[in-house]
């Protein structure tokens, strides 16, 4: 059996990659740990071939074919200016024009929302840079303002947490370089010097004297974890600011899908996975809006079912961005994915 799913553990350490051949050890481990089941690939894989579609199956996608949720559009000039400022806030964070560059990209972003009363993101067409830091800081912006406004927050509110995801790793500028550049996991020793970055992040931002407290906190806050077991200082739910419930959730998820020198990309889906595994540590309204506005397999999209049949997505379905309803492109036959408990063993590969 083939594992179609990767298993984590509650650090998010892979325990088995997706892929993976199981073994009779692995079973017994999984059981131990009181793993009752896991995904498992079916069939062989093929390579694709283009489908002819029938004018009846035609017929059937254009009758239940329903539009995505308003998706957040950047242009390639407006990311191109984005990644030129924020490249410039983390480099010179002690220019005059800091605060007006921020508000600039800022503005950017949320002018990209409300031209078309974004709600929903497409999480693939994000990225505005291959450099890790820069596409980072944009895509926790994005997805936060657009979580906060699934959550109905003023455009203020929105705006503010769009700062705070602009600037929630702003503190690692006051990191050493080798250890930003490192190619291979940190040692304990460093990951608590690279742990200060949040504190060096506040303090850094504090010192300029024009941004809110909540923005300050969102900075501060971004790793806290509900049960008390995030960092820098370990606080619990109820100390936890607002905006860095929201930051925390899609800072876990773009980090997850993002590769590194020392790590993989994990999936899109898998990244969800997890995010729905973490309710101990991430905040459950942040985590349902965020699910509320991923957009991860768009309507028009052809996908790949664990079945070994092909089908077109035709509608998504809120708060279930991993099961869509499908139309199979050879028969017509509609899947419900996240509605018809036909389809439960059923996912999208």
């Amino acid at each position: 059996m083939v594992i179609d799913q990767s298993l984590v553990d509650q650090s998010r350490r892979v325990l088995i990659a997706r892929k993976t051949t199981l073994d009779e050890f692995m079973i017994s481990e999984l059981r131990k740990m009181r793993v009752n089941g896991v995904y498992i690939r079916e069939g062989e894989e093929e390579p694709e071939v283009d489908i002819e579609i029938s004018p009846e199956v035609v017929a059937v996608i254009q009758k239940l074919e329903k539009d995505d949720k308003k998706k957040v559009q950047l242009s390639e000039s407006v990311k191109k200016r984005v990644a030129t400022g924020v490249q410039f806030l983390f480099t010179d964070t002690g220019n005059a024009d800091f605060a007006n560059v921020a508000n600039d990209i800022t503005n950017d972003l949320m002018k990209a929302i409300e031209e078309n009363d974004a709600i929903a993101m497409n999480v693939d067409a994000l990225k505005i840079s291959d450099e890790y830091t820069f596409k980072h800081s944009v895509d926790v912006a994005t997805m936060a303002m657009i979580v906060a406004k699934q959550m109905q927050w003023d455009s203020k509110e929105v705006y503010d947490i769009g700062v705070a995801g602009l600037l929630h790793d702003v503190g690692k500028s006051k990191i050493p370089e080798e250890l930003i550049n490192k190619p291979g996991r940190l040692t304990d020793e460093e990951f608590e010097i690279m742990k200060q970055h949040s504190v060096f992040g506040y303090r850094l931002l504090k010192e300029k004297g024009d941004l809110s407290e909540d923005i300050l906190l969102g900075v501060l806050q971004h790793h806290e974890k509900i049960n008390g077991r995030g960092y820098p200082m370990q606080v619990e739910n109820k100390y936890i600011g607002r905006y860095a419930r929201i930051l925390a959730v899609v800072d876990v998820y773009d980090a997850l899908v993002t590769e590194r020198a020392y790590k993989k990309a994990f999936s899109q889906r898998d990244a969800i996975e997890i995010i729905m595994s973490m309710t101990e540590e991430l905040d459950i309204n942040a985590v349902k809006s965020f699910l509320n506005s991923v957009i991860l397999y768009p309507v028009g999209s052809v996908v790949q079912l664990s079945n070994g049949e092909r089908a077109r997505v035709v509608e998504n379905s809120p708060g279930y961005p991993m099961r869509p309803k499908v139309v199979e492109l050879k028969t017509g036959k509609v899947y419900d994915l996240s509605e018809d408990i036909r389809c439960a063993s059923i996912i999208i590969e």
